[in-house]
């Protein structure tokens, strides 16, 4: 049985997602092969909580092609990209069923990706010191990183290099590729070109066959938040499934598109103390993020007014949400795993089932179907209560009810 993994957030899931999972089973010549999706749960990469929630995400990608969607546990879904992929690689791994793993790229970059995933290249002399001398003069990580690998990539041309470093995409690539050479994983890699617009690309009306997720939230917040015009929003942009799903949860009113401004507000009047102890909140952070946020108390709560006030040069906004939501959950730096504890099924399909009966023997992690496997394992208790605690935050700037996360079993289909 050849299992191909897809590491992915669908948030939300749209027409470039189902494409990856039809071209990954083209890529691996047999149209029966499972797909298993691992996938953010409340929060995604940038620190922020998912459009929808997770059972809403993994039904759209049940509906369109997937067999299985675990869950990427919160302390990797939500972090670097390099913490990111390490999690979803060692999570795949973990199963004991995953042969195959594939993603999307630019169309411009798999030997930059091979180039650039050799972990040697990172420990090279030239590198770090490229790499501090960038920091030392202001540049982000993201910024300083890409000077410094183009400082030891001599064998990469210069003007690729730069615009493969510039794609979210293509970063997590690479992310994925170090953590697979690291873990000797011995997947069978398929890198697909990406069709349509690239990641960052949040303009609606550039390609809505092949619209980016960026966009799609976009047009999404610019409604007039009824289930029409969110239809409006989303169909033509993401499949006609996915969106099915979607409108007849809002209908129903199970949920609402995450309010950020609700977030804000908690983020502005979350009671601080000191912060330096909170994960991401290191290099100065804490204070910069503290003085910012109390300035906020008496002006302007929304999401915009405090992503404007909190941009600025030396960090990334996604370190920043980050660091805001840890702040939000009460995470410190000492209570995250270097690596994932267990595995959670969102939901399956017809062959997904059988997938699951092989990995219940073949999985070197407990398999968690609902938060009540996690009582029966006294050495989850930590991973489930942050959990847990990230699905309630979510769960209230979504509009659903206190606590109401935990209660809803893996989706079947």
């Amino acid at each position: 049985m050849r299992v191909i993994g897809i590491i992915a957030e669908y948030n939300p899931f749209h027409n470039g997602h189902e494409y990856l999972i039809k071209e990954a089973r083209k890529r691996v010549g047999d149209p029966r092969a499972v797909v298993m999706s691992i996938m953010s749960g409340p929060f995604t990469q940038r620190g922020l909580p998912a459009m929808a929630p997770a059972h809403i995400r993994a039904k759209q990608a049940l509906v369109c092609g997937c067999d299985v969607v675990i869950e990427l546990p919160f302390e990797y879904a939500c972090a670097p990209a390099s913490e990111f992929a390490y999690g979803a690689v060692k999570s795949l791994m973990d199963t004991g069923v995953v042969t195959d793993i594939a993603w999307g790229i630019e169309d411009t970059s798999p030997d930059i990706v091979e180039a650039l995933s050799d972990p040697s290249l990172y420990e090279r002399e030239a590198y770090k010191d490229a790499l501090r001398k960038a920091l030392a003069s202001g540049d982000s990580f993201p910024l300083a990183n890409s000077k410094a690998v183009a400082a030891v990539a001599g064998s990469v041309d210069p003007e690729l290099l730069q615009e493969a470093l510039r794609s979210p995409n293509t970063i997590l690539a690479i992310e994925y590729m170090k953590a697979i050479r690291m873990l000797g994983a011995k997947f069978k890699v398929h890198m697909i070109p990406r069709q349509g617009q690239g990641y960052s690309d949040d303009d609606p009306e550039t390609d809505q066959q092949f619209c980016s997720a960026s966009a799609i939230r976009k047009a999404v917040m610019s409604s007039d938040g009824t289930v029409s015009g969110i239809a409006s929003a989303v169909c033509g942009r993401m499949p006609d499934n996915a969106a099915s799903v979607m409108l007849s949860a809002l209908s129903r009113g199970e949920f609402r598109p995450a309010d950020l401004n609700e977030y804000a507000l908690r983020a502005v009047t979350f009671p601080r103390g000191d912060l330096h102890e909170i994960r991401f909140m290191n290099d100065g952070l804490d204070g910069y993020i503290s003085n910012i946020l109390d300035d906020l108390r008496t002006g302007d709560t929304t999401f915009d007014a405090l992503s404007a006030r909190l941009a600025t040069k030396h960090f990334t906004m996604a370190r920043i949400y980050r660091a805001l939501t840890m702040m939000l959950l009460g995470v410190r730096g000492d209570m995250v795993r270097k690596d994932p504890c267990y595995i959670r099924v969102l939901g399956f399909g017809h062959e997904g089932r059988y997938c699951l009966k092989i990995m219940g023997k073949c999985s070197r992690l407990p398999i968690i179907h609902n938060f009540s496997d996690f009582l029966e394992n006294g050495n989850l208790k930590d991973a489930a209560d942050l959990s847990l605690r990230a699905y309630d935050l979510a769960g209230i700037i979504m509009g659903m009810p206190p606590g109401s996360a935990r209660d809803i079993p893996p989706v079947i289909v």
